[in-house]
């Protein structure tokens, strides 16, 4: 086994990229396999024993992530999300592989969150992206594990960082064409979890033998109301966030319009900007021993940078 080369799916999605990068940096070789293999990488059709053999750990990113357009079938997110983790993890069991890391999401858990989410809720996903995700899960947690291996399951929450569009997206165009935030009379608190930090805690699970095998979510340290966001944006760029209070019930009218019209808040996203979602990460630093290199405000920074 080459203690130094480690096998990635979802190779060029983005925490795919910012891993290899991460890996790079660390001096790691990395491999990707993907659908449609070039140059160096490997294929999942003809993926064989004798490479997985050959590599310390086996991180599998690849997944089917949100349908947002709700186009999608239900079974396509029970094939790539379920059905080739299972296929993936069989392979890796009967290999000389060390670590296999899952990544997972908190949606696999709960779609809302009351109080804070840790690690020891009963699993209650609403949408089929996260049911398909809880699936794998279980197949994974249910077979015996290997006294030679470590196994991770990974619940990352909101994830971001340079050129990640997402609802960062949204919020910077309203600080940077200087449109005021229309929700500051909502008060809520969400985590989320830069790229930079869940690259390291990926990195600490793999050469760290102390840590045991389960479940663990991923998040940064502190949780940001919007309006916290707004204004860390806002100073990041330069340019004072401008927050209103509008009444809420006048918000909810305005949304109801949007569902309707294009506007640019309907009910949907004024619930995504709105919604409490805290994440606890005492168990994986606990675990890990070590604080996280980037605090919330300045993984943040670090996106708006790139925008």
């Amino acid at each position: 086994m080459n203690s130094n080369l480690h096998i990635i799916t979802g190779n060029k999605g983005f925490v795919g990229l910012n891993l290899i990068d991460y890996f790079k940096r660390q001096k790691k070789e990395t491999v990707g396999v993907s659908r449609t293999p070039k140059n160096e990488e490997l294929s999942y059709e003809t993926l064989s024993l004798k490479q997985l053999n050959q590599a310390k750990s086996f991180i599998h990113l690849a997944g089917k992530a949100h349908d947002l357009k709700k186009t999608s079938e239900d079974k396509e997110y029970f094939e790539v999300n379920t059905d080739l983790t299972k296929k993936l993890f069989d392979q890796f069991l009967q290999s000389d592989c060390e670590v296999f890391i899952y990544m997972s999401s908190v949606k696999a858990a709960a779609d809302e969150v009351v109080g804070v989410l840790t690690e020891e809720i009963t699993a209650n996903p609403v949408t089929v992206y996260g049911k398909s995700k809880l699936a794998a899960e279980n197949y994974i947690l249910s077979k015996q594990i290997p006294e030679n291996k470590r196994v991770y399951i990974l619940r990352p929450c909101m994830i971001h960082g340079p050129n990640n569009k997402g609802n960062l997206n949204l919020l910077y165009s309203f600080v940077s064409k200087g449109i005021p935030y229309p929700f500051g009379k909502y008060e809520n608190a969400r985590s989320f979890v830069s790229v930079e930090n869940l690259c390291f805690i990926i990195n600490e699970l793999i050469e760290n033998t102390s840590v045991p095998s389960g479940i663990y979510n991923v998040a940064d340290d502190a949780s940001l109301s919007t309006t916290e966001l707004v204004q860390t944006i806002g100073n990041g760029i330069g340019k004072p966030a401008k927050v209103l209070n509008i009444p809420k019930f006048f918000v909810n009218i305005l949304a109801k319009i949007g569902d309707v019209l294009p506007l640019p808040v309907n009910s949907e996203r004024l619930q995504k900007l709105t919604e409490n979602y805290e994440v606890s990460n005492t168990k994986i630093k606990k675990a890990l021993q070590k604080e996280l290199p980037l605090s919330v405000k300045e993984g943040i920074k670090k996106t708006i940078a790139s925008f």
